[in-house]
């Protein structure tokens, strides 16, 4: 099913034409806002819920970093959908989705999440694609599945969603041997380049495992071609896009995937995603300035969860951990794996707020812990054996951060059924201590609480 750009397609293309007259005069100040929203743990911190309803207020919702490895789930009126390309303002039919260069895109997945969400009375309208954007490919996949299994099978696995994200991105640092968006729109340069890659990527896939299938250049070229007649209505040269609407005092919302803790220079590395997924990955992202964003929203749930591999402080293997996995539906949107649970650890969401730049902070998923008796908080790290070696920083690094135990406080549980709640004094006197004691300790105002996946179960401060 080939999609018909919008009538709004025209008010972008008068943005982004790159053409010397069109371009936006630096002349002209930048008027708009713009807003950043992002995970300060290690993703799922229901950031997608939060995005939708900021995206109200602002002109465009742009995603700068990840693939169809996020997934963000959003409920409107009873119905859950979940998204992992396209910008969780799609619901908001008078605001720009905008997918941004850093992103790594699977064509094939984009088409059928957006007829997935037509097919549910969801018509993706205003849609703009960076031609800059790389591409995922089938056989990206096949090689993130590949490495994978022989890291597994050796005790190293990462816990990759096997998307494709990693070796795409690695493609794109290898210059040579990546594709873009923008190559879609140019059909003799794309089967050259498909057919010089397809020998090269099927000797690369048999050195892992010689028994993978060659790669049939026809087949991906025609396969990439009929994508791309459904896609070209949307390439865009997005950061003119951006630019043009910061000038026109348009407002962005910055849309991170992943979160801060799997952020590839700032996470628990090697147990991390591919890309920066803070709000430092914006500027490369999207072209749009570090220095334009004026208003950082950290998201972080009221307990924290993990999925795949890597160190976790405070997980808790055992009944607590099972019940707020039970309460929380604590599965992946992405894989469907049981997500890894455990206690609220503030000494790394101080140090994802630090790094991120937070002016506030939401907190999700509140009515997951009502029931639980007494609540657990790290606010600090006993390091090794050393009862003397205490530190309140976090370590972005597997290794040492595996070699430390937490240090909780104890807070007093509540219960009955918060989800009706609609103002902080509605909420239980233990409910309202846990969350001043989280503001105290990061510094920051909690001006978002959700008591419920709902889009109206929220609580707005200030």
């Amino acid at each position: 099913m080939r999609l018909s750009p919008s009538p709004e397609t025209n008010f972008m293309s008068s943005l982004t034409s790159t053409t010397p007259q069109n371009a936006p005069s630096l002349s002209d100040p930048i008027t708009g806002n713009t807003t950043a929203v992002v995970g300060l743990q290690w993703g799922d911190e229901g950031k997608g819920k939060v995005i939708d309803l900021l995206a109200g207020s602002h002109d465009a919702v742009v995603r700068y970093n990840g693939g169809a490895n996020a997934g963000h789930s959003i409920v409107i009126d009873g119905q859950r959908f979940a998204l992992h390309l396209i910008p969780s303002g799609v619901f908001r039919p008078d605001t720009v989705s905008v997918i941004g260069n850093g992103v790594v895109l699977d064509p094939f997945k984009l088409i059928e999440e957006i007829e997935g969400l037509r097919e549910r009375g969801v018509e993706v309208k205003n849609l703009a694609i960076s031609s800059r954007a790389h591409l995922v490919l089938p056989y990206h996949k096949l090689e993130d599945a590949m490495l994978e299994d022989r890291l597994a099978a050796r005790g190293l696995s990462i816990g990759t969603t096997k998307r494709g994200i990693g070796p795409a991105y690695s493609d794109k640092a290898n210059r040579a041997t990546s594709l873009r968006v923008g190559d879609l729109l140019d059909t003799d340069y794309l089967r050259a380049k498909v057919a010089n890659l397809a020998e090269y990527k099927t000797d690369a896939l048999r050195s892992i495992d010689p028994s993978a299938e060659a790669i049939e250049p026809k087949r991906l070229t025609d396969a990439l071609l009929d994508a791309a007649e459904t896609l070209t209505p949307f390439i865009e040269d997005t950061a003119y896009l951006l630019h043009g609407m910061l000038r026109k005092g348009k407002s962005l919302l910055f849309e991170g995937a992943n979160a801060t803790l799997l952020d590839v220079d700032h996470g628990t590395y090697p147990f991390v995603t591919s890309s920066n997924c803070s709000v430092l990955g914006i500027p490369a992202g999207t072209g749009v300035p570090g220095a334009e964003v004026k208003q950082v929203v950290g998201v972080l749930k009221a307990y924290s969860t993990r999925v795949g591999g890597g160190p976790f402080p405070t997980e808790q293997d055992n009944e607590v951990g099972d019940q707020i996995r039970r309460q929380g539906n604590e599965y992946g949107t992405t894989t469907g794996r049981p997500r890894r649970c455990g206690w609220l650890d503030l000494v790394a969401v101080r140090y994802a707020a630090m790094v991120n730049g937070c002016t506030s902070l939401s907190l999700m998923l509140l009515d997951v812990l009502s029931g639980i008796e007494e609540l657990q908080v790290c606010t600090r790290y006993q390091i090794g054996d050393d009862p003397e070696a205490i530190t309140g920083r976090f370590f972005p690094d597997a290794n040492r951060l595996a070699g430390i135990s937490p240090l909780y406080e104890s807070l007093p549980g509540f219960h009955g059924d918060v989800t009706k709640a609609r103002s902080f004094d509605e909420l239980p006197a233990p409910a309202r201590q846990y969350i001043e004691f989280i503001e105290d300790f990061v510094g920051l105002p909690i001006s978002i609480i959700s008591v419920g996946p709902d889009r109206s179960q929220t609580i707005r401060r200030g």
